[in-house]
């Protein structure tokens, strides 16, 4: 078998996929909707199952569910009818995953579910199959073929039905106002976590800081910055922010004159200067940095009051950016 002919092999398995994704999508309608407001009013969990592939793909759709707002777990049709579904109340909702729609072992746990007064959702490929006509919501998940050459093993129908179980989470993501600072609660240990969970709080300076009232001198500014990397803070009597100088103010000062030791601060700062707060997330700080090409900025607090200075080269070594 020549190169040219396994690449080939490798485009019609995803060509097929995707034609069966846009059809999917072509299909959802009043259902999908129905399906979000179910789970989304539900008070309990999501109680995902699902045997063989199926079972792979329901693991994945409770994991996905789980890390975007929606409590959800994977409960296995066999072990659900041994016992466990003694985790199960009426104020859960269940997302059963079939082909067929005629899985020995989940229609079982479908009937103890209603038993239960369970809301049942199905992601099937057949709906006119057992568990589409007695669940109360069916997701279509038809699909017209396996990308397998035998149209045997599940593979563009577990593609189909991986993809509804995300338009669920994601649907039910933005129906619950979920953010990026929730998720970054739920991922504290990966890099977005450390992006959205570092405060300016957490990486500010606060000792030795370049701070000046307004009677200052330029000669006074330039050894602050010459100090405390490119910036001097100007405050008034209570320490609240009155203004910045920067390098490049004192550029475009010596552009002016020759004599600009003996001037003072006020009259070159930039006043209502860019600044950070110190409950910031150190990601929009970053953003705003690298959007006015800033690289110090100030920080207060509440009452306005200068409290350390921030750093761009400090936020991204912690990984805010």
């Amino acid at each position: 078998m020549s190169a040219d002919e396994i690449i080939a092999r490798g485009r019609r398995v995803l060509r097929i996929e995707r034609e069966a994704l846009a059809e999917a999508e072509q299909r959802l309608g009043a259902s999908f909707a129905t399906a979000v407001e179910l789970i989304a009013k539900a008070r309990g969990r999501v109680i995902v199952a699902g045997v063989g592939k199926s079972g792979l793909i329901g693991r994945k759709i409770a994991a996905t569910l789980t890390s975007t707002g929606t409590p959800a777990m994977f409960l296995h049709p066999v072990e659900s009818v041994h016992g466990d579904l003694g985790i199960v109340s009426a104020d859960d909702v269940a997302i059963l995953l079939s082909k067929s729609g005629e899985t020995d072992e989940l229609l079982p746990m479908l009937e103890q579910l209603k038993r239960l007064g369970v809301r049942t959702v199905a992601i099937t490929a057949e709906q006119g199959s057992t568990l589409a006509r007695q669940c109360d919501v069916a997701l279509d998940g038809s699909v017209q073929e396996e990308a397998c050459p035998h149209d045997l093993a599940p593979t563009t129908s577990t593609t189909v039905a991986l993809a509804l179980g995300d338009a669920l989470a994601v649907a039910l993501l933005q129906e619950k106002g979920f953010k990026r600072e929730d998720f970054a609660r739920l991922h504290p240990g990966g890099s977005l976590g450390k992006q959205l969970l570092t405060r300016v709080s957490d990486v500010m300076l606060t000792e030795d800081l370049p701070l000046l009232n307004a009677r200052a001198t330029m000669r006074e500014a330039v050894v602050h910055m010459a100090e405390r990397r490119g910036i001097a803070v100007v405050v008034d009597a209570a320490g609240a922010l009155s203004g910045v100088v920067t390098t490049g103010d004192l550029t475009r000062l010596m552009e002016k004159t020759t004599d600009v030791w003996a001037v003072p601060v006020a009259d070159v700062m930039t006043k209502a200067p860019k600044h950070a707060h110190t409950d910031e997330f150190g990601s929009a700080v970053v953003f705003r940095m690298q959007q006015h090409g800033i690289m110090s900025m100030p920080v207060v607090n509440d009452a306005n009051t200068v409290v350390g200075v921030i750093h761009l080269h400090d936020l991204m070594r912690s990984g805010a950016a």
